[in-house]
């Protein structure tokens, strides 16, 4: 897993999510996640379905919900801290499936290591008003930090934008989302190239 992780958001976005998700992949994107914190289970299903079949060649997660993903038959799910505890998710979803886990501590990221989880959200790196309840900035020590704790492949949120990302990249990140730096410009696709290119591939 590395380069830019794509993060859908109905509200911030200008061209709509299936527009969003057609330029992250022309983007060159590899994984897409489909949140929609505000969205009823119905939409959640309807439009989870239309992105999974645009999501070839890339992975397809869906934030949260354990339950839509396997609906849909998303490649896995991404889970907060208050979300189903890892071994429930695990337990339902099976051995085939990714799970990435949010954390912002380095026991929070050791602790999802120790149960299996495939790749760490750190958050938030920066201040960010994307996402409420994201909490405090935690910096680039606590980047650095769980980088020197854990081997797994870490997605970097939270305040990011083309400026700063470089030195996101030097502390450990392996992929960085960028919510509004993103969906809420003209171009999608140019603004992700942009921070694709950061990254050496």
């Amino acid at each position: 897993m590395k380069g830019f992780y794509f993060i859908t958001d109905a509200r911030l976005s200008r061209a709509g999510i299936v527009s969003d998700v057609k330029s992250a992949l022309a983007a060159g994107v590899r994984i897409v996640q489909y949140r929609a914190k505000r969205a009823g289970t119905r939409l959640m299903l309807a439009e989870a379905a239309e992105l999974k079949k645009l999501c070839r060649g890339a992975l397809f997660v869906v934030n949260d919900r354990v339950d839509v993903a396997l609906a849909v038959d998303a490649d896995g799910v991404h889970l907060g801290q208050g979300d189903l505890p890892y071994p429930e998710a695990r337990r339902l979803l099976g051995s085939g499936k990714i799970i990435g886990i949010t954390v912002s501590t380095v026991e929070e990221a050791l602790t999802a290591a120790r149960q299996g989880a495939d790749y760490l959200g750190v958050s938030p790196i920066f201040a960010t008003r994307t996402k409420p309840d994201a909490g405090q900035p935690r910096g680039l020590a606590l980047l650095r930090d769980i980088r020197q704790a854990v081997s797994l492949p870490l997605a970097a949120i939270g305040g990011i934008t083309v400026a700063n990302a470089p030195e996101v990249i030097a502390a450990g990140a392996d992929m960085i989302c960028a919510i509004s730096q993103v969906v809420a410009k003209a171009d999608v696709r140019r603004e992700i190239a942009r921070f694709q290119r950061l990254f050496d591939f």
